[in-house]
C-alpha cells in the first residue's frame, strides 16, 4: 500500500500522515524530513537552507526527485508532500488531498510557529505563489489542479480525529477487484 498525502501549508499534512502511518503500519516519509536531511548535508540550518533554495533550483528538483525514488520503489509508505500525489503518480494506491481555507490555515501556522496571524497568511500566500510557479516552470504540474486526487477533505470542516477515521475507514474498504481505473497523471516533465 502506497499512500500520498499533500496539500497547501497549514492544511493537516504532517498530522494526518503521521496518524495514517501509525494505523496502518506504514512507514511514513516526510517531505520536510528529506529537505532537513538536505540541508544537514549541505551544512546549512533548515531556514538557511531555504533562503538558498530561493535561488538555486536544484535544491526542489533533488528533494523532488527522492520523493519520486521513494514513491516508485517502495511499499507500505505514506508520502507527505505538496507535490507527493504528482510524484507518485501511479505507483499511489490513494492520493489523498488536504486542504482549508487560507485564513484557518494561517491561524494553525501562527500558532505553530509562534507569529502573528497576519505575517503567516502573507508569507503562506507568497510562498503558495512562488511554488505554484516553480511547478509548472520545473515539472509543468498545475498544482491547482485536483483531479488527480482520489480524495480530497477540507480540513478546516471537521477535526483531525475525524479525518483520520473518515481516511483509514476508506483505505481499508479499498478493493482493488472493484478499483475501475486511477486518475491518470498526463503531459508532466520529470526533470530532475
Amino acid at each position: 500500500m502506497l499512500l500520498t498525502v499533500s496539500g497547501p501549508p497549514g492544511s493537516g499534512k504532517s498530522t494526518t500522515a503521521a496518524g495514517l502511518a501509525e494505523t496502518l503500519d506504514l512507514d511514513h516519509v516526510s517531505g520536510g524530513d528529506i529537505f532537513r536531511e538536505m540541508a544537514a548535508e549541505n551544512d546549512m540550518t533548515p531556514v538557511e537552507f531555504n533562503e538558498h533554495a530561493e535561488s538555486d533550483d536544484r535544491i526542489d528538483r533533488e528533494l523532488d526527485r527522492r520523493l519520486q525514488e521513494i514513491a516508485t520503489t517502495r511499499e507500505d509508505v505514506v508520502i507527505e508532500s505538496r507535490l507527493a500525489g504528482w510524484l507518485a503518480g501511479d505507483s499511489a494506491d490513494v492520493r489523498i488531498w488536504l486542504d482549508a481555507p487560507l485564513e484557518v490555515r494561517a491561524a494553525r501556522i501562527a500558532d505553530r510557529e509562534g507569529k502573528d496571524v497576519d505575517r503567516a497568511r502573507e508569507e503562506t500566500r507568497r510562498r503558495e505563489e512562488s511554488e505554484s510557479k516553480r511547478y509548472l516552470e520545473y515539472y509543468d504540474i498545475p498544482i491547482e489542479d485536483l483531479s488527480i486526487y482520489d480524495v480530497v477533505y477540507n480540513t478546516s470542516r471537521w477535526g483531525p480525529d475525524a479525518i483520520h477515521e473518515s481516511i483509514v475507514a476508506l483505505v481499508e474498504a479499498y478493493d482493488p477487484a472493484l478499483d475501475e481505473g486511477k486518475h491518470p497523471i498526463e503531459d508532466v516533465r520529470y526533470d530532475f
